[in-house]
């Protein structure tokens, strides 16, 4: 349906085509990612040391854990990690080792002025 402006006669078919759209914004909400992970989407230790690019050792990940530096889920007494908020760390992480390295993109710091 174009943009143009709808008349009283358009109204019907106004109406068809938002209920059209509406069914197709539900059908892709039911299939997307807004239903609940699934058991692949968690990692446990092991499996999140293989996943770290860095391939850190599970001492360093519990250290991560108890610093809370990683997200993580404890249950029972097994921790799991979910891999959308690792995949988040990880570039939030990548952000901040990019700022520390580059002095211009330091905002906090003060300017000296002359």
């Amino acid at each position: 349906m174009d943009e143009k402006t709808i008349t009283f006669n358009d109204i019907p078919e106004a109406m068809n085509y938002l209920i059209t759209k509406m069914n197709d914004l539900e059908e892709m909400i039911r299939t997307s990612a807004f239903q609940q992970p699934d058991q692949n989407d968690w990692f446990n230790l092991e499996e999140l040391c293989d996943y770290l690019p860095d391939r850190p050792a599970k001492q360093t990940v519990y250290s991560w854990v108890n610093q809370k530096k990683i997200p993580y889920h404890k249950k029972g007494k097994k921790l799991q990690f979910l891999k959308c908020e690792i995949d988040e760390w990880l570039h939030t992480d990548e952000l901040q080792q990019e700022i520390i390295a580059n002095p211009v993109l330091q905002t906090n710091k003060k300017r000296r002025r002359s």
